[in-house]
């Protein structure tokens, strides 16, 4: 089975990329059914569902499996960087932008505030809840374990 990527080459980085940008994609529409607004910045922001980051080292982890094997060292390095990256996505990055949220209501509130502050809004859609980071994770392995498949 030859497994030359459809965009750069690359079977594994191509479904990465894919499972990226459909994640994107359904975060774009949920906004726009969720609050009647078509934002196009959910097309390249972080954070609400699905998790992007996830789908993205799932993706790469699932075909990895599919093309190298399950048992490949590849296959377990990648998966070992996937649980780095879906753990920084719920507790990391999710701490910081709940402290963004917390500077941000300081900033609204403080009149005192020094003016190299005042301004600046911090961005609070850095991380993602659990149900963001398992739908992400779903949503990469199944385009990760099928891509191979089909491409």
């Amino acid at each position: 089975m030859d497994h030359a990527g459809f965009l750069t080459g690359n079977l594994t980085l191509d479904l990465a990329i894919f499972a990226w940008f459909i994640a994107q994609l359904l975060k774009t529409l949920i906004n726009l059914v969720v609050n009647r607004s078509l934002d196009l910045k959910r097309m390249v922001g972080s954070g609400n569902m699905p998790s992007s980051h996830s789908a993205f080292i799932c993706a790469a982890t699932a075909s990895i499996g599919q093309i190298c094997g399950w048992r490949d060292p590849l296959f377990s390095l990648s998966a070992a960087v996937a649980l780095v990256v879906m753990y920084d996505a719920c507790n990391v990055r999710r701490a910081a932008g709940e402290q963004a949220k917390v500077l941000n209501y300081v900033r609204e509130h403080w009149a005192d505030l020094p003016e190299e502050f005042q301004g600046k809004k911090l961005n609070e859609h850095l991380g993602h809840t659990l149900p963001q980071v398992i739908m992400g994770a779903l949503l990469g392995t199944a385009i990760g374990l099928i891509g191979p498949m089909i491409w």
